[in-house]
């Protein structure tokens, strides 16, 4: 199994895996009768492996048309509601609609479904995307003002504050686009073992929207403050 850091999602804490979408896959492969082996990676990395090697599970993915047939889609995971942010320091930048992103250099993670969209949807130029290995070097550019954009959910911000000692007002989310509204989800490779996809399929089935994954969901959340 591989994924990426992404508090409030996916956490690594005293040397252990966990997180909000975390609990939810533990769950489902408690159900399942598996023993979960995660693996650590940026994203570009991690979204390769799971592409390219039979029976790796990758979680939190945006399903989007480009990878449809390239996975099998196991179950959701999260929500997100994706926006452009800026230090709110920075009074230089002003954007009101989406064009205007293209005056200003925007960051994204490489083989992230953001970065796809912003390439191909937004047209964003060239010059003007940056594209990171995983989301705390894209936030670490941002803090430092080698961007002047980035792209997050307003729900998933605080580990990055707390690790940049910011608080809420020291960013601004300025753009908010209805196609950056998404669920993630768990997944694994076209081609896997058809058994196997089928078994989590039912594990989770069995788990969503239970009083036990409810309750899983909030103590990932409190492992994750």
């Amino acid at each position: 199994m591989v994924l990426e850091l992404s508090p409030p999602h996916q956490t690594y804490n005293n040397n252990k895996v966990g997180g909000l979408s975390t609990a939810v896959v533990e769950l489902m492969l408690k159900h399942a009768a598996l023993t979960p082996q995660y693996e650590v990676y940026p994203w570009a990395r991690a979204y390769r492996l799971a592409a390219t090697t039979p029976n790796v599970l990758i979680y939190n993915m945006a399903r989007t048309p480009e990878r449809e047939q390239q996975f099998d889609w196991i179950g959701k995971v999260a929500s997100y509601k994706f926006g452009f942010l800026k230090l709110a320091s920075r009074t230089d930048i002003q954007v009101e609609k989406l064009s205007d992103i293209h005056r200003y250099v925007v960051g994204a993670q490489r083989e992230d479904f953001s970065a796809e969209w912003l390439k191909n949807v937004a047209k964003q130029p060239a010059g003007q995307l940056q594209l990171q290995p995983d989301v705390l070097e894209t936030w670490r550019l941002l803090v430092n003002g080698k961007l002047d954009l980035m792209i997050d959910d307003p729900a998933a911000v605080q580990d990055m504050l707390h690790k940049h000692q910011l608080q809420n007002n020291d960013i601004q989310f300025v753009l908010f686009v209805p196609e950056l509204e998404l669920h993630s989800w768990i997944a694994m490779k076209k081609g896997s073992d058809a058994q196997l996809v089928q078994r989590l399929r039912q594990a989770y089935q069995q788990v969503e929207g239970s009083a036990e994954l409810q309750a899983v969901m909030q103590l990932g959340l409190t492992e994750s403050q």
